[in-house]
């Protein structure tokens, strides 16, 4: 066996088992992934929920396996030897860790090098890691069902840019469509005879075909790849955006345009030092700007959104039964969070049913965050007092999480930050509060005050039964309903908090105990 994945493959193969046997599983089994590229080589451990697999360990080399390729037909040989030697090392990272066995892909430069096969042997003997090699058709896929990973329901246009090809594909429905691979890769397009006039008349020559194939595509635009990533942190810098996190992060036609004329401008090394970009990424921005710019004027999307999963995360897709898919990503990680770090697993639960009457009104987009925020209320609690409001917003706001806006991550952070803390002033929301409206930035407020009553109500199991709030808006009226069981824990503390949660809504008080 050669080790190529075609469409009708099974899908456990890479892995060599399949990785989810029970469709009821919420946690998956810490799984290492290597993805051989024609610039680099990574290695990417697993953990955490199944549906919303965390980053236990993820590490990089630049090799540049398909430099110079479309000149000599095979691997660049200094490439050859340093993703050999990464691999070695990433065997050897994976045996400490006590992994099973890893899963290895390879995409274009190792499918199309005369040499390919030679490396495969090469890396088989020296590590005893058999490596995949996948199609364009399949990369496109694979590519694909990763954005389908961090975005559920979401459906659009999937371009997946590498160092030697460019895929298209579309999704909708939870499905892959059409698609195509093309070799609009930034390693071959510098390569290319005729200079700067020669480059633009090729890109647009094969994004014409690539149209053809596709068909219409005025959705919503995925850009999976290192550069597309390496071109978001520059048009980040350009706008002086406050939030540093590509995954969901979101451009238009207007800002590729402009970011295409900024890089042009710029000192490219002063621009690389700025925006954390690598030599060797760098070095490939001039050509993928190019390819950005004629795929937007050709495909024309509604808006851009740059997507971190890829091909490693459609791997684990591809092992999900649908009932698994199913599930929302961002409740299904804050789920796991709960269980693995909070002081009582379970609680989030009975706080979601006692804050929802203040948002009887709330979209199901909303009803997602707050029932997120109730999950993850206490799973910072080990760290310092003095810092908790600011850990839990850092952690909302940074965290490798897939379902979730910009502007929904802050949202959920100040919700956090005020379950610890009744003021905002002079915390990092300050640098980031442009991202929310002044709605939605009051509604994060209630919530979070919410939580930090909620919290000292229901402790204990026994003060569940007929404990409640009602919110009648018209009125203004915010009344608590407490248990004889409860009554007890209605102390000066949980009274100072009731009554700021109160001052939030601009509402009267009323508590009235039940017998």
């Amino acid at each position: 066996m050669d080790g190529t994945i075609d469409s009708d493959h099974d899908p456990s193969a890479p892995f060599g088992r399949p990785l989810f046997d029970d469709p009821q599983a919420r946690a998956l089994s810490r799984v290492g992934v290597i993805d051989i590229g024609s610039n680099s080589v990574r290695l990417v451990v697993f953990d955490g929920a199944a549906r919303s697999p965390a980053y236990f360990y993820n590490e990089k080399l630049m090799c540049a396996l398909g430099a110079g390729m479309s000149e000599t037909g095979r691997l660049n040989p200094e490439g050859r030897h340093r993703a050999l030697q990464a691999l070695k090392r990433f065997q050897a990272l994976a045996q400490g860790m006590n992994l099973p066995p890893l899963s290895v892909v390879a995409t274009a430069a190792v499918r199309e090098a005369e040499d390919g096969p030679d490396f495969l042997e090469d890396v088989l003997r020296e590590t005893g890691l058999r490596i995949w090699v996948i199609g364009g058709d399949e990369e496109a896929r694979l590519s694909a069902q990763g954005v389908l990973l961090g975005w559920p329901g979401s459906y659009g246009l999937v371009c997946d840019i590498g160092g030697s090809s460019m895929e298209l594909a579309e999704i909708s429905g939870g499905r892959v469509g059409r698609r195509i691979s093309s070799n609009l890769g930034p390693l071959k397009l510098r390569d290319l005879k005729g200079g700067q006039k020669g480059r633009d008349q090729y890109i647009k020559d094969v994004m014409a075909k690539l149209a053809t194939h596709m068909g219409p595509q005025r959705d919503r635009l995925f850009l999976v790849g290192g550069s597309w990533r390496a071109i978001a942190r520059i048009d980040m810098h350009r706008r002086n955006y406050p939030l540093h996190v590509l995954h969901e992060y979101r451009m238009d036609k207007k800002a590729v345009n402009q970011t295409v004329k900024f890089i042009k401008s710029c000192d490219l090394e002063e621009l690389r030092q700025a925006c954390g970009v690598s030599n060797a990424r760098m070095e490939l921005v001039p050509y993928a700007v190019d390819v950005l710019k004629r795929l937007v004027q050709t495909f024309k999307p509604k808006d851009i959104a740059i997507s971190s999963y890829g091909i490693r995360e459609g791997l684990l897709y591809e092992q999900m039964p649908q009932e698994l898919r199913d599930r929302d990503p961002l409740i299904e990680a804050c789920r796991f969070a709960e269980a693995k770090d909070a002081r009582l697993p379970g609680f989030g639960k009975k706080l979601f049913r006692f804050v929802t009457p203040l948002f009887s009104g709330a979209d199901p987009a909303r009803m997602r965050l707050i029932k997120a925020a109730c999950l993850l209320h206490d799973v910072s609690w080990r760290a310092h007092p003095d810092y908790r409001a600011e850990t839990c917003f850092d952690n909302a706001t940074r965290a490798n999480l897939g379902g979730l806006k910009h502007a929904e991550r802050v949202f959920l952070g100040l919700a956090l930050l005020h379950r610890y803390k009744n003021k905002r002033e002079g915390t990092r929301f300050e640098e980031l509060e442009g991202l929310l409206s002044e709605r939605a930035t009051q509604e994060a407020e209630v919530l979070g005050k919410a939580l930090r009553f909620g919290s000292m109500l229901w402790m204990s199991d026994a003060s569940a039964d007929g404990t409640a709030l009602e919110w009648r808006p018209r009125k203004k009226l915010l009344r608590l309903k407490l248990t004889r069981a409860s009554a007890p824990l209605y102390g000066e503390v949980a009274e100072a908090r009731f009554l700021s949660l109160a001052t939030s809504l601009g509402a009267q008080t009323e508590v009235v105990h039940q017998r």
